[in-house]
């Protein structure tokens, strides 16, 4: 009996793991989809098309799949599987009807909080101590179908986004090699989401990493630490020049008792915001455009 047919939609260093995963089993995979790298994005990540490549496996990248056109040349490749791990864009429901198997999806969170988009960054940004990665089946609706297995793993407090995933991303090759086998023989076991604990969360634009200083401490050091290198970074605008906030510290003792307006500048060196609730320290910025003239009094 022939192998069943796995078609790989994929993206980013999970995508990269588990069609590594799938190759060094031996399974028949006909073809990966993928996003051709952002110019304007920083790739810090390994991507499934550098494991693709090194083994002659088809590459393909539309911008959409949702065409008559790529649906016709999906259903010439008679899948009878579709994994998705990481890819961006929504696959439509008639590709999604294709494969006898089913279609399974990867995602980065412990669902059914944190659907949608960037949720290792929005778990950081709202300091959740624990996150994972689910495997489900896909439906019409974005994450929201029946769960196979998920796995979660511990962070920290002071983690950023990126040692956050690199603490979750083996999370990911754990939960398909536990699944692949029922998922090629049919008989994975599923369990139906509770939609009264879902949330769902959109992408994140750079502009999205505006600091707002009446937030909390806490809150606006989350929101450094979410979206810091290699993310587009944390800013605050004085005239027409922007700091980028790259790391800050909420307590220190330069933080310590003081207070002020929100955005108040309290300490030029070390540099010191007043916020919501106390101070920030802000221990590593970069001024993009002509630095201002930063005095203490003054507001960020």
């Amino acid at each position: 009996m022939s192998q069943p047919r796995i078609l790989f939609f994929g993206y980013s260093e999970v995508g990269y793991e588990c069609l590594s995963l799938l190759l060094e089993r031996g399974d028949h995979v006909v073809a990966l989809i993928t996003h051709q790298d952002n110019p304007h994005e920083k790739i810090w990540f390994k991507t499934p098309a550098v494991a693709a490549r090194e083994k002659g496996l088809p590459v393909f990248t539309p911008d959409s799949v949702n065409t008559p056109e790529w649906r016709e040349k999906i259903a010439a490749l008679r899948p009878d599987l579709i994994l998705s791990v990481y890819y961006r864009n929504m696959i439509g429901t008639k590709i999604l009807a294709l494969p006898r198997l089913g279609a399974w999806n990867m995602h980065g969170s412990l669902l059914p909080d944190y659907r949608g988009r960037a949720p290792i960054n929005w778990a950081v940004l709202h300091g959740e101590p624990r996150i994972g990665m689910t495997l489900h089946r896909m439906v019409k609706s974005a994450d929201a179908g029946a769960i196979v297995d998920q796995e979660g793993v511990e962070i920290g407090p002071r983690d950023t986004a990126e040692q956050a995933f690199r603490k979750v991303l083996p999370c990911a090759r754990r939960v398909l090699a536990r699944q692949l086998d029922a998922l090629l023989a049919g008989t994975a076991r599923e369990t139906p989401q509770d939609e009264a604990k879902a949330r769902y969360f959109g992408g994140r634009k750079p502009e999205d990493g505006r600091i707002h200083w009446t937030q909390t401490s806490r809150q606006i050091f989350n929101l450094i630490r979410a979206v810091t290198d290699p993310y587009p970074g944390a800013f605050t605008d004085l005239g027409a020049a922007r700091l980028m906030v790259w790391w800050a510290e909420p307590e220190s003792p330069a933080t310590a008792g003081r207070r002020g307006r929100p955005g108040e500048i309290l300490s030029v060196s070390p540099l010191v915001v007043a916020t919501g609730d106390g101070a920030l320290e802000l221990t590593k910025t970069e001024w993009r455009g002509t630095p201002a003239d930063l005095r203490v009094g003054g507001s960020l």
